[in-house]
């Protein structure tokens, strides 16, 4: 297979780190948004910015080390068809992964050079939709964030609408509707070629069996694109509720209104749903969307306390997510020394705690941090296996003979041993500090300093 077909072979040449200087973007006019898309300055920062965020291959297997070899060899006769409106993308690799409740989402993985392209259409695309999107919508938007999302959720409560409409768009990736958004790009883009890509990009199937099927709706997870084109659709659901004097926020398909009452929670509701089958050609899953409490609707793993002026804390189900990792971190860690299993958990524990910095309630932070000492030492009474290992190092480690005698052949569980005092005494928080476990609580404490 050649470029001209629009399929890509794998290139065994080149690697990563191959500098773009030897790679001849060569120049565009740019008087047009594709050639805009094409001009090596915006080549070279979306080059980058795949190589960056590294990511598994496409359903050709081309990897982001081979990117810089291909594109040296392949590039102008890539930028000659895409130019002549020619070019056409390769299939995207389908991946399921689990849904956070429960079921299973589907990725679709394209291969690095249509994520190059992607990343520079992107580029491009931004600067002109993005001013045009609701201050209320913070999903894949630069400098927004899911900090922010929340922070105004949190206002709309304070402002005395506690109630909350959380809207369960069905499958929403998978159902957008082509025709319809295209219309809504059509708006602010001119450029037939470029046109023509993103509609492309939107029907390029999912290969199975080694053939690909035309995708007829939806827009895949997993490449650049699809974020915005997601925002561009759902802008019209935001722009209407701002019409209709809604206090909301929006981040991709996550979006909560607050309303001052159940009833006009419900109207609310029904009202929406009947926008977006109309105009939006969606669908609302009912059995996922709800009119209730604030303090019962989490929101981005947030949960929000009862009072006139609601505190964040960590949602049930973003804790029980984070006792399931730590499981399967821990669950090899028998035979490992402490320093590597402690080396393995902390990025886990200190990127949860900077995502979880707003929470104003601190105990079950503090219950938190037990807990993984509690495993830390289930691991270690594990390690020891034998009766005599476990008091001999129980005295080692400042216990009386009689007591860790007793304690290493009381015929208890590892968990229970574990949580008992004897083993707390002898592996003391200040321990684990001194083999530098992060703690989850001290974490969130500093950054809140």
């Amino acid at each position: 297979m050649t470029p001209s077909s629009g399929q890509n072979p794998r290139a065994t040449a080149g690697s990563a780190q191959t500098s773009t200087a030897s790679v001849a973007w060569t120049n565009a006019e740019s008087d047009t948004l594709m050639e805009r898309v094409l001009a090596p300055a915006n080549l070279k920062r979306a080059y980058h910015r795949v190589v960056s965020n590294k990511g598994a291959p496409g359903a050709d297997g081309m990897t982001v080390a081979d990117l810089a070899g291909y594109v040296k060899q392949y590039w102008p006769t890539l930028k000659a068809r895409l130019l002549a409106g020619e070019y056409h993308p390769q299939g995207v690799r389908a991946v399921d992964i689990p849904k956070p409740k429960g079921g299973t989402r589907q990725l679709g993985i394209p291969c690095v050079v249509d994520r190059l392209i992607q990343q520079a259409l992107l580029q491009q695309l931004t600067p002109i939709f993005d001013p045009r999107f609701s201050d209320y919508s913070y999903g894949f938007r630069p400098g927004r964030s899911a900090h922010q999302a929340i922070e105004t959720a949190r206002a709309h409560v304070a402002a005395g609408h506690r109630w909350c409409v959380e809207l369960d768009l069905e499958k929403f990736f998978d159902r957008v509707n082509h025709d319809v958004l295209m219309v809504h790009i059509e708006r602010h883009v001119e450029d037939k070629r470029a046109l023509r890509l993103i509609r492309r990009y939107l029907e390029a199937g999912a290969m199975s069996g080694g053939l690909v099927g035309r995708r007829q709706e939806g827009t895949p997870q997993g490449g650049p694109l699809s974020p915005l084109l997601s925002n561009i659709l759902l802008n019209e659901l935001d722009r209407e509720l701002e019409r209709r004097g809604h206090l909301f926020v929006r981040y991709a398909d996550d979006a909560n209104i607050y309303v001052r009452s159940r009833r006009a929670g419900e109207r609310v509701m029904a009202s929406v749903e009947r926008f977006l089958n109309r105009r939006l050609k969606l669908t609302l899953n009912r059995e996922k969307s709800r009119v209730a409490r604030s303090w019962v609707c989490d929101y981005l793993g947030y949960g929000m306390s009862w009072h006139q002026r609601p505190r964040l804390r960590v949602a049930t189900m973003s804790l029980g997510r984070l006792r399931d990792r730590l499981r399967e971190l821990l669950r090899g860690a028998r035979g490992c020394k402490m320093a590597n299993v402690i080396e393995r958990i902390n990025p886990v524990l200190r990127g949860w705690a900077g995502y979880f910095k707003l929470s104003q309630s601190k105990r079950p932070l503090e219950e938190l941090d037990g807990w993984v000492r509690h495993k830390l030492r289930c691991v270690i009474w594990r390690q020891w296996k034998l009766p005599s290992t476990r008091a001999r190092n129980l005295m080692r480690l400042g216990l009386n003979e009689a007591r860790a005698c007793k304690s290493a052949f009381n015929g208890r569980g590892p968990w229970w041993n574990s949580g008992a005092p004897h083993v707390n005494q002898v592996l003391p928080k200040r321990l684990w500090d001194r083999l530098g476990l992060v703690s989850i609580l001290d974490t969130i404490n500093g950054l809140a300093a």
